[in-house]
């Protein structure tokens, strides 16, 4: 069993980790606080021509071919840094590598190249919808044959960069009268095509730097060449990409956990109380051993996930292994990153209550922390 990366990998986690410190980390408050969207794109447009918007993309399409694993590094380092640009990148990989995986030869060579280079800023997943989250097999939203076109209505919910992404993989029901999940297909969708609207931004608790939008579908016309996939096989496009997109919020969680940690552990050896350092009392020894032994613990599940699958194996359920831990473990060190801090960790004067905010939501989308329990005794009990 070798642990140690490759040389490609250490190049690609070094570039991300410089990257994130000298890009990112500087402006990383003020697109928290102003929601910015122009320094928002304009390091996404950075990372694009860095090649981290398609890091496991054949190189044929303008990808990296970097696999996985070096997904999983670089979306840590960027994590330390900005969830808001870090979320974004890591769902337009995960949005290119289902065209990859699942298009046609004429929708690879029409949408990959936009994502990877950042001509489209972005691209989005359009899955969840007000009674379609955890059960998206219940969603609403339809989509009928006529004549070149489908035309689909309904309306999505919690959709990351909807407001400047360039391609929407969307779902849509296509036979009602098929068994829950098995009438559902997913489309290209562009922004420009007629009956496509945006809706209101979320005003969230966190990651406030990245658009999370509602999606409007009012009789959109998707020409019939942008169904993604076979008739009625979407459900299942979306179940088995979800477990990729996982790994990257877990890796993403694993950053942002780190990032609060190191930041408390700084601060704690400088801070003095009955007059001595704080990291002399046993209570903080203890929060800072007890977390980082969870983070490694993170970051080997994540790597375990992401190696699988570079191997073409199952991954499922390592993935919502990885996933469930990290970012949990993420939220648990921010929590306590915070305590360490006492009343300064509650100001906006310290990065660690932003910390706590971005990493509170890594434990919902994606699909929840229960949602992975399900999945993870499913697959033991099967």
């Amino acid at each position: 069993m070798n642990f140690e990366l490759t040389e490609e990998q250490k190049i690609i986690q070094e570039t991300a980790a410089r990257f994130a410190k000298q890009e990112l980390e500087p402006v990383a408050a003020e697109l928290d606080q102003t929601k910015n969207r122009d320094i928002l794109k304009k390091n996404l447009k950075k990372l694009a021509e860095l090649g981290f918007m398609g890091l496991n993309i054949d190189a044929k399409y303008g990808g990296s071919e970097a696999g996985t694993v070096a997904f999983s590094l670089a979306m840590t380092e960027l994590g330390r840094a900005c969830a808001s640009t870090t979320v974004t990148t890591s769902v337009t990989n995960m949005v290119a590598e289902v065209i990859q995986s699942m298009g046609t030869e004429e929708q690879k060579q029409k949408y990959l190249p936009k994502l990877c280079s950042g001509e489209y800023a972005a691209g989005a997943f359009a899955l969840t919808e007000t009674c379609a989250g955890s059960d998206p097999a219940s969603m609403r939203t339809t989509a009928v044959e006529d004549g070149d076109y489908w035309i689909l209505n309904g309306q999505k919910i919690f959709i990351t960069s909807g407001e400047y992404a360039g391609v929407f993989v969307t779902w849509a029901v296509t036979d009602k009268s098929a068994p829950k999940g098995k009438g559902i297909s997913a489309f290209l969708v562009e922004p420009s095509f007629p009956g496509f609207s945006v809706g209101k931004d979320e005003h969230k608790m966190g990651q406030n730097g990245s658009s999370t939008n509602e999606i409007i579908f009012e009789d959109c016309k998707v020409p019939k060449e942008n169904l993604l996939g076979s008739l009625n096989d979407g459900y299942r496009i979306a179940v088995s990409e979800l477990a990729g997109g996982r790994i990257g919020i877990g890796s993403m969680a694993l950053g942002i956990g780190l990032a609060a940690m190191d930041f408390a552990t700084n601060y704690a050896k400088e801070r003095v109380q009955f007059d001595k350092p704080i990291t002399s009392f046993q209570a903080i020894q203890w929060m800072i051993a007890d977390h980082y032994t969870e983070l490694e613990a993170a970051r080997l599940l994540l790597l375990r996930a992401a190696f699988l699958k570079d191997q073409g194996k199952y991954y499922a359920p390592q993935a919502s292994m990885a996933k469930l831990y990290a970012t949990e473990a993420a939220n648990r060190a921010c929590y306590s990153a915070l305590q360490m801090l006492g009343g300064y960790g509650y100001t906006k004067d310290f990065p660690i209550e932003r910390y706590a905010r971005d990493v509170r939501v890594t434990s919902i989308y994606e699909g929840t922390s229960e949602i992975q329990r399900l999945i993870i005794a499913r697959n033991l009990l099967r």
